[in-house]
């Protein structure tokens, strides 16, 4: 089900409508140039920038950063920092359904604090870690400047409360844990550890034996998931997943959506955190990412997007991929 609605109209209807979902995995604003909330206490008295001017963006500075990254409008504001937000994300989701969320490396904390603050148990952080970040720094000469490379996107993992235990709750909702198995690393073309990275490969075998089974890392099972995920690097040390920024032919023709997230990234998230045959929802949905991936993966999706030249070019890519998915 693809809607082209506000996220927060539209989440309302599915609530009062009974519709429940088993996990949610979104890429909403990261609100880089969003200045609403920073001017709430600035004195009336104060000719410079008020939260008034601000809010009504009244002069051509407040314009000009309130419309967000890249001057996109959809990135302007702080929707991605309400709590009522989330509240609405996790009326939503079966009881100990899983939320990952990206964010950017500067922000981030204020849509987490959101997110718990909705009543979300923070379970972890996820990061996605690329090499082709592009510098935004402005030279100030003699070798100084203003900004680093950007090389990471973190992501919030958060879980709505459970249902008695972990195992209780994932017997009755299918929901709770995560896809340890379906998202292992695999070890082929690994190169035999050696000196101190043999011990230390040999302890991780040894205490994940002990902890969790037969859930051991071994070259027949893959290494056990981690927090991180990246684009390629290249040291014998880096076992992550692998997942590179996405490319021209997987854009799509006439994506103009300035963050696309690649596939196989989204299908690890939605495979991570969705059990088999359940619903991913995307409350911002951009340009598909999440369901084209969802889809793939044999999940259902409910995918909701505001802006219409947006949720045109997800619509045609998605039904692609799904043809058969309901449209409104």
């Amino acid at each position: 089900m693809l809607l082209n609605d506000d996220c927060l109209v539209a989440m309302q209807k599915l609530i009062d409508d009974g519709v429940q979902v088993d996990s949610i995995v979104t890429d909403p604003p990261y609100h880089l140039q969003s200045i609403v909330d920073r001017f709430k206490n600035t004195s009336p008295d104060d000719d410079t920038y008020t939260s008034e001017k601000v809010r009504n963006r009244s002069d051509g500075y407040s314009r000009l950063i309130s419309t967000g990254f890249m001057g996109q409008e959809w990135d302007g504001g702080d929707i991605a920092f309400r709590k009522e937000t989330w509240e609405l994300a996790m009326k939503l989701l079966k009881p100990g359904g899983h939320l990952l969320a990206f964010s950017a490396s500067r922000n981030y904390h204020r849509m987490a604090v959101a997110i718990e603050d909705a009543g979300f148990e923070i379970r972890d952080q996820l990061m996605w870690l690329y090499g082709s970040g592009f510098p935004k720094s402005h030279n100030l000469g003699d070798g100084w400047g203003t900004a680093l490379k950007p090389a990471h996107e973190p992501i919030v993992m958060g879980r709505k409360f459970i249902e008695g235990t972990n195992k209780n709750n994932r017997e009755k909702y299918g929901t709770g844990g995560i896809n340890i198995d379906g998202c292992r690393v695999s070890l082929d073309g690994e190169t035999p550890p050696s000196g101190s990275a043999k011990r230390v490969y040999k302890s991780n075998q040894y205490t994940e034996e002990k902890i969790y089974g037969d859930n051991k890392t071994t070259p027949e099972t893959g290494r056990f998931p981690a927090n991180v995920m990246h684009d390629g690097l290249e040291e014998d040390w880096v076992r992550y997943f692998y997942s590179p920024k996405v490319s021209k032919s997987e854009r799509g023709e006439n994506n103009t959506h300035p963050t696309v997230k690649p596939q196989e990234l989204m299908k690890y998230l939605c495979r991570l955190v969705t059990p088999k045959g359940g619903t991913v929802l995307d409350p911002f949905m951009g340009s598909g990412s999440t369901g084209m991936a969802a889809k793939d993966e044999g999940f259902e999706f409910i995918g909701i997007e505001r802006e219409k030249e947006y949720f045109e070019i997800a619509e045609k890519r998605i039904q692609a991929a799904s043809p058969l998915m309901e449209f409104m």
